[in-house]
């Protein structure tokens, strides 16, 4: 049918889909009339299910209502403060009025109670025995043994010495080590357990033994008792007293380690110290020299005095727990000569010792005296000391130390080599005639 076009009666531009006559049958709006104002768009569009799925989409927006139809609805921003009305305040009021209340009850409570709150810990009523700290504890040992120790500082062209020491009569001398006050001008300021200071003065010195004794003009000093470091045995517990470091009334803890180590120590261009000493593991650094070794009793049976390190000369050494002590035997003979007399005897064996024998160890005489304890007891020149009193010779050194531990007029036994055979004598040992 040419020119006509073919309809169902469907109007797209109609709201509900009434039919309009004459209306398109391709799906497609025809062109609105002349003077036709016209809408692709009906209000339920978006909701008819069977609108033209070729038609494009599109948003509905609601006319604006018409003029005098009255304003919107005022709307509250509800972020804006708003002002408490009578209500709120009054229930705030009320709230924290309570809660205050409460508190200063509990409070008053509490204080009524006298503060009652839980006991921590459980309940043990005596404390326990390793807790009371007894007489013969460290603890107890240490309490005792600390009002006789004291810090020792000498002053000098080279700066200020300090070491430490300890009383031995209630007149008020103390013991300390030579290198000690060795470079001072004979004058030392004592400082006492208590912190209370005094002047003291050198009585005697004795470089070789390294010991020295002090004088304080001072009353009600407390001495400190000796013990006897001819009966101490390796592994008996021992304490060492001083002021490392400047740190006063310190006090470690450690064993005997070794016995009768013989030392030679001294520093260059001064005397050579020798000494068989009492080797302890206790921490000892450097300003424990002088101070005592004390023992499980209380009783002092060494002066601290040396102490071994890795660094090299020159350089700070601390403590590696290898120290040495002056046995308290040798040391309280050599107090008694210098109280006495000023100055201090030297046991020897009159004797010249050598390098060591040339088998079998032991140690070589260069050259005996004629009148001397060992010519006495029938030594001569070039036999090899093996042992003295029991104690192999393996140095020089060891013969020298071992001679001095003991007093002059003891009585020891000497096992030497003369050539193939082996021999024994007994020497009587004497003081030096210096």
């Amino acid at each position: 049918m040419g020119g006509t076009d073919v309809t169902d009666g469907w109007d797209w531009r109609r709201p509900g889909g009434s039919p309009a006559p004459g209306g398109p049958a391709s799906g497609r709006p025809p062109q609105d009339a002349p003077g036709q104002a016209t809408s692709p768009w009906w209000s339920d569009a978006l909701a008819d299910p069977w609108r033209d799925p070729y038609a494009p989409a599109a948003v509905v927006i609601p006319a604006a209502p018409a003029s005098g139809a009255g304003e919107p609805e005022p709307v509250t921003d509800p972020d804006l403060p708003t002002r408490p009305g009578l209500r709120q305040v009054v229930l705030i009021s009320l709230v924290t009025a309570l809660l205050a209340g409460s508190l200063g009850s509990a409070l008053t409570y509490a204080f009524l109670r006298g503060g009652d709150v839980p006991t921590l810990g459980a309940q043990t009523g005596q404390a326990p025995a390793l807790a009371q700290r007894k007489p013969e504890s460290l603890a107890g040992v240490a309490e005792r043994v600390l009002p006789s120790v004291v810090t020792i500082r000498v002053v000098s062209l080279g700066g200020t010495s300090e070491g430490s020491g300890f009383v031995v009569t209630s007149e008020g001398h103390i013991v300390t080590n030579d290198h000690v006050v060795a470079d001072g001008p004979g004058k030392a300021t004592v400082v006492f357990n208590d912190g209370s200071t005094a002047a003291g003065t050198v009585v005697g010195q004795d470089p070789e033994s390294d010991l020295a004794v002090i004088k304080v003009s001072r009353s009600g000093l407390t001495p400190v008792q000796f013990g006897d470091s001819d009966a101490l045995a390796v592994g008996d517990p021992v304490l060492a007293i001083g002021s490392p470091l400047s740190l006063a009334n310190t006090v470690t803890a450690g064993i005997v380690s070794a016995l009768d180590r013989t030392m030679q120590a001294g520093e260059p261009g001064g005397p050579t110290r020798y000494y068989a000493a009492i080797q302890t593991d206790a921490a000892v650094n450097h300003g424990n020299s002088g101070g005592p070794l004390v023992d499980g009793a209380g009783r002092v049976v060494g002066v601290n005095s040396t102490i071994k390190s890795l660094v090299a000369d020159g350089q700070e050494a601390g403590n590696i727990g290898l120290a040495f002590a002056i046995p308290i035997n040798q040391a309280k003979r050599i107090t008694e000569d210098i109280i006495g007399t000023g100055k201090a005897r030297r046991t020897v064996i009159g004797a010249q010792v050598g390098g060591t024998g040339a088998t079998g160890g032991g140690v070589r005489l260069n050259a005996v005296e004629p009148a001397g304890p060992a010519a006495a007891a029938g030594l001569r020149t070039g036999d090899v000391v093996l042992r003295l009193d029991g104690h192999p010779m393996t140095d020089p050194t060891d013969l020298v130390a071992l001679v001095r531990k003991y007093a002059p007029g003891s009585v020891v036994t000497v096992e030497y080599r003369r050539g193939s055979s082996r021999q024994n004598a007994s020497v009587t040992l004497a003081a030096d005639a210096k």
